[in-house]
């Protein structure tokens, strides 16, 4: 199957580039001649006796699968890196790893939330494409988990709070001694390690963007101002962005690769069934896969989970260095399945959809047992990123509780000894060489400008974030020539990317006019076309009349792209001119699928921004609960749940309305909360357990489960009418009035138990 796209410029961008053709990208030579082959070199066999000890790095790269002309070479490993979750590399090309060194160290997570986890800084000095020098950059860290590097700074998120740090090595002996507050929150981060966010991903429109949390970054002036998203966020672990900013995301707990990528979710939230190929969440191990979640019945015949359960860790792939079939694909790690799929991308009328680049079969696939990919980036020498935490649990304790199926498991295999390793890999392909080290930090501004036409998209998204952080406005009009498609100061002509990107720098220094916003509307690339709609969405406030002057033709733009993004942009803009242009983006759309989800989105996104006027007839302390529990189900439990209660198509969790009476009993919801919940609900068997969530304070839970009962319990019961109100909420005594009851309980309720009222 040949990789598809849903820009055929996306693809092909080493192709249609001038730049590449001519050799004229630093030196870089353009590959787009090496074609991919897509067989493997033997059939698909399941392991049915996997070897559960650790294996060597050498010895581990023999299990894996993986199709003929590409490698996986190491980068780094034990004991110079110990559980790494997360990469970034700074502008010089030096890698951080962030480490969780006291993530399931025993069955019980025993001294998890202890404060002894690093940040290593690697270098590979020698230039021989692996690792050979370590230096502990921080210690004394709970858990990190998100990384950003901006000029010679690195941006750290522990679990456990929502606060940032900014660490800084002013010395040069690659440990951190200057430190200082990016962001800072008094609030403490709620849910288990796999429920807390990740990401801190720098994207194109120079927003900060993560998962789980409903807000958003920008950094201005040494500091991140957050923006909130009235939709809710997207994800759990792992986020990554296209080439023209468009944001993936996946739920692991709702068994989704990949989730909110055909709209920004300042937009709202849409995910369409539609998107994917029929067969999409279905995964194909080659090794028997007992440690899963949801006990036998995820399994098939051969022992093999059947479909996703712990999607995480997303990229796409942007880099130079690798077949150009693959640029633009999405791959999504699977560590329960020891799996990574690759994905092609493409578009139907602006939908944009997902399909197993195989069939039957995925991109990488190992028999080791202690396999874990959870996460993947495009690096700097052009290169597929794998971060392996090569260890024997994954999933955090919450489900590996004593008596559940999963804890057997672990225990039977002796998983639980498999700690304090993990390895780094990069993905290449024999006929290609890596591409070289950036040294950006010690580069001049001008000379960054010219990377903004680099075929590599790590390149170009770095010398972006490094040029706004140094506010240097020298390069203002070097930045509009681009932005206007002339050469300025590039060798070539610069391409659609490259425009796109001037544009998004002009922005970030604040130095866009438009004038420049003009010319990019009338740019023959419809992405190039889009990204102006896109950047345009200040001056409908500040310059209205002229920015909608240049607007309205777009409204019958020949791509579906610009049309609906223009649609979006002009939501929330009020006037005669702006109705006519949204209506004639309807007309011109009437017969797209995708026309009807973004008007919902839209729809939902403004009642959201309004959602306090349904809270008048509340006291204010329990209108703040159900604020408080509306933020947690919408960030935390919409995964299984669904947006609106309603359940997911895949049927992961029991509806919470209509038909899900137990709405009514305070105590049971109280003790599902606390415990959580197995086997069949009303009769209908579900993959996965209800988690407890017990970790959590008595005002956590209660503010869930008032916002759950209070907005879905009244559309579920209606008849009850203003009386519901103080029957909804639920108050902190009476949780921990429960858990004082059942304190001593450490299995699940089962649905049997919750309605004798045990």
């Amino acid at each position: 199957m040949m990789s598809t796209s849903f820009q055929l410029s996306i693809i092909l961008f080493c192709v249609i580039c001038q730049s590449c053709q001519e050799g004229k990208h630093d030196d870089l030579k353009d590959y787009s001649h090496v074609t991919e082959n897509m067989v493997f070199a033997s059939p698909r066999v399941v392991n049915q006796n996997p070897i559960t000890v650790p294996l060597s790095p050498f010895e581990s790269l023999k299990t894996i699968r993986i199709p003929e002309g590409y490698e996986l070479e190491l980068v780094a490993s034990e004991p110079m890196i110990s559980e790494p979750v997360a990469i970034a590399w700074d502008g010089n090309g030096r890698m951080y790893v962030a480490q969780m060194e006291t993530y399931m160290q025993t069955v019980d997570a025993e001294g998890q939330d202890e404060a002894r986890s690093r940040i290593m800084l690697l270098e590979d000095t020698n230039n021989d494409g692996k690792m050979d020098k370590s230096s502990v950059f921080l210690d004394s860290l709970r858990l990190p988990r998100m990384l950003l590097t901006v000029g010679e700074e690195v941006f750290v998120n522990e679990t456990n709070t929502f606060d940032i740090y900014a660490y800084k090595d002013t010395n040069g002996d690659g440990k951190a001694d200057q430190k200082r507050a990016v962001f800072q929150s008094e609030e403490k981060a709620f849910g288990n390690v796999e429920h807390q966010r990740s990401g801190l991903d720098w994207n194109l429109d120079n927003w900060i963007y993560v998962t789980t949390d409903p807000v958003r970054f920008k950094y201005k002036g040494g500091r991140l101002e957050v923006d909130s998203l009235a939709g809710g966020s997207n994800g759990q672990w792992g986020l990554t962005h296209d080439d023209y900013g468009r944001l993936f995301f996946s739920r692991a707990a709702a068994g989704k690769a990949a989730t909110g990528f055909q709209i920004n979710p300042v937009y709202g939230q849409l995910d369409m069934e539609e998107a994917y190929s029929p067969d999409f969440n279905e995964v194909w191990p080659i090794i028997k896969t007992p440690d899963v979640n949801g006990g036998p019945k995820t399994l098939r015949a051969d022992s093999t989970v059947k479909t996703f359960t712990s999607a995480a860790g997303q990229a796409v792939y942007r880099g130079d260095r690798l077949p150009h079939t693959m640029s633009g694909d999405y791959f999504v790690a699977e560590p329960v399945g020891r799996i990574i799929r690759r994905a092609n991308v493409s578009s139907d009328n602006g939908l944009i959809k997902l399909t197993n680049a195989y069939d039957e079969e995925e991109f990488i696939s190992s028999t080791d047992m202690n396999f874990r990919p959870v996460n993947m980036y495009t690096g700097p020498d052009g290169c597929l990123y794998i971060v392996d935490m090569y260890r024997g649990i994954i999933q955090e304790s919450t489900w590996a509780q004593p008596g559940s199926y999963l804890y057997a498991q672990i225990m039977n295999n002796q998983l639980q000894k498999n700690v304090r390793n993990g390895r780094i890999y990069r993905l290449v392909h024999n006929d290609i060489p890596r591409g070289p080290t950036p040294n950006m930090l010690e580069e001049s501004t001008k000379k960054l400008v010219t990377y903004l036409n680099h075929p590599n998209g790590w390149w170009r998204d770095n010398a972006q974030k490094e040029i706004i952080d140094r506010g240097d406005k020298s390069v203002v009009e070097d930045l509009k020539t681009i932005a206007k498609g002339e050469k300025g100061p590039l060798s070539t002509f610069p391409c659609p990317l490259a425009i796109i990107h001037a544009l998004w720098t002009l922005e970030g220094l604040d130095a866009l006019d438009l004038n420049v916003i003009s010319l990019a509307l009338q740019n023959k690339a419809p992405e190039v076309r889009k990204a102006a709609v896109w950047i345009s969405e200040p001056f409908l406030k500040s310059h209205h009349k002229e920015t909608m002057e240049m607007l309205e033709p777009l409204k019958s733009d020949v791509d579906p792209d610009v049309r609906f993004q223009l649609l979006l942009s002009l939501h929330s803009v009020e006037d005669p001119q702006t109705a006519e242009t949204i209506e004639g983006i309807r007309w011109q759309s009437v017969d797209s699928l995708l026309l009807s989800g973004i008007t919902k989105s839209l729809e939902k996104n403004e009642e959201a921004k309004t959602y306090g006027a349904k809270l008048v007839a509340l006291n204010p302390e329990a209108r703040e609960m159900v604020i408080k529990g509306a933020t947690i189900f919408k960030t935390l439990c919409v995964g299984c749940h669904g947006p609106e209660g309603q359940g997911l198509p895949v049927h992961i969790a029991p509806p919470l309305i209509g038909k899900f009476k137990l709405l009514e009993y305070k105590k049971g919801v109280i003790q599902i909360m606390l415990h959580g919940l197995e086997g069949p609900v009303d009769g209908k068997e579900y993959p996965e357990i209800m988690p407890p969530m017990g970790e959590n304070d008595d005002e956590w839970i209660a503010s869930v489960l008032s916002y759950v009962r209070y907005d879905l319990g009244m559309r579920s019961f209606p008849e009850m009418g203003s009386g519901y109100l103080d029957f909804a909420i639920v108050q902190p005594e009476l949780v921990r009035q429960v858990r004082n009851e059942h304190k001593g309980r450490k299995q699940p309720w089962t649905w049997e138990e919750i309605k004798l009222g045990k």
